[in-house]
C-alpha cells in the first residue's frame, strides 16, 4: 500500500528566513538600507496604484538598472547563500521526514511565498522542497536580464496553490488540470500543515484550518504578540517560536500533528477495508 502523503507548506520571509529575502544582500548591494528600499516600494505603490508585490519587483528592476547591476537569474540565485535562517533548519527536513516514515506516512515540503523565487533557489535548503512557488522574473534579451514579472503571488493568491499541491498539479501553466474535478486528491486537505508568520498568511492559514488541516503561526523570539492575536481571532491552531531544533515546541507540535494525521489515515484505511 502507498503511504499517505502529508504536505507541510511554508511561507518563507520571517517564517524560515529571519528577514525579508531582499534585506540580506540584494538591497545592500544597491547601496541602500532595507528601510530605504521598502519606503521606495511603498511610495511607488501609492504613486502608481501598483499592487505592492508588483511594486517591489518593479523597484528591484529599476534600482538594479540605475546601479548598473545586471539582474540575471544567476545573480539572484547567487544571493541565496546569504540568507540567514531561524535555528534548526539544517536538520529539520530530514528529521521530520524520518518521523513521518516511522508513522507510516510520507512527508513533503512546499513553499508558497511572495518572496523572490530565484533567490530562494540559490539557498542551501532549496533542495528540501517538492515545489517552491514564489514571485519570478522574466529574463529577456541577449544578456537574459529581468525585464518583467513572470509570476507573482500576493497574500490572497497563495490559496490557489493549495489546490495545485493537493492535486499534484505543480506546473503553473496547467490551468485545466488544477480546475478539473477529481475523485482522489494526491494529498487530502486534512493532511496539510501550513506554517506562516503573520497577517499576510491569514487566507492560507484559514484555508488549511477550515478544510481539516492545521495552521501554525511562528514568531521570532520574544515577538509573539502578532501570533497571539491570530489565535485570539481563531485563525490558527497553534503558535510557536520559530525554532526548528529538535525538541523545540514547534518540533513537538508538528510531530504530534503528523502522528494524529497518520492515525486518522490508518483508521480510515481500516474502515474502508472492513
Amino acid at each position: 500500500m502507498k503511504r499517505p502523503i502529508i504536505g507541510i507548506i511554508y511561507d518563507f520571509d520571517r517564517t524560515l528566513a529571519i528577514e525579508d529575502l531582499q534585506n540580506f544582500s540584494f538591497i545592500p548591494k544597491l547601496g541602500m538600507t532595507p528601510d530605504q528600499f521598502w519606503k521606495l516600494t511603498n511610495e511607488n505603490s501609492e504613486k502608481t496604484g501598483m499592487e505592492k508585490i508588483l511594486s517591489y519587483m518593479y523597484v528591484m528592476i529599476q534600482e538594479s538598472q540605475k546601479k548598473g547591476i545586471p539582474l540575471t537569474k544567476d545573480y539572484l540565485e547567487s544571493l541565496g547563500k546569504d540568507i540567514r535562517f531561524f535555528p534548526g533548519l539544517n536538520g529539520w527536513f530530514h528529521r521530520i521526514n524520518e518521523f513521518g516514515l516511522e508513522q507510516g506516512v510520507q512527508v513533503e515540503h512546499y513553499i508558497i511565498t511572495s518572496g523572490t523565487r530565484e533567490i530562494i533557489m540559490g539557498s542551501p535548503i532549496a533542495k528540501e522542497f517538492k515545489a517552491i512557488f514564489g514571485c519570478e522574473f522574466l529574463f529577456t534579451g541577449p544578456n537574459k536580464v529581468a525585464t518583467w514579472p513572470k509570476n507573482t503571488i500576493n497574500y490572497t493568491m497563495k490559496t490557489q496553490y493549495f489546490f495545485r499541491i493537493t492535486k499534484g498539479v505543480l506546473d503553473q501553466t496547467n490551468d485545466e488540470k488544477v480546475n478539473e474535478r477529481t475523485k482522489e486528491k494526491r494529498i487530502k486537505n486534512r493532511n496539510l500543515i501550513y506554517i506562516g508568520d503573520g497577517l499576510t498568511d491569514v487566507p492560507a492559514m484559514l484555508l488549511a484550518k477550515e478544510n481539516g488541516g492545521k495552521s501554525i503561526a511562528v514568531y521570532a523570539k520574544n515577538q509573539e504578540e502578532k501570533a497571539k492575536q491570530l489565535v485570539a481571532d481563531d485563525r490558527v491552531n497553534f503558535i510557536c517560536e520559530a525554532d526548528y531544533r529538535s525538541d523545540s515546541m514547534l518540533d513537538k507540535v508538528v510531530k504530534l500533528t503528523i502522528q494524529q494525521m497518520a492515525i486518522t489515515e490508518a483508521l480510515s484505511h481500516r474502515e474502508v477495508k472492513g
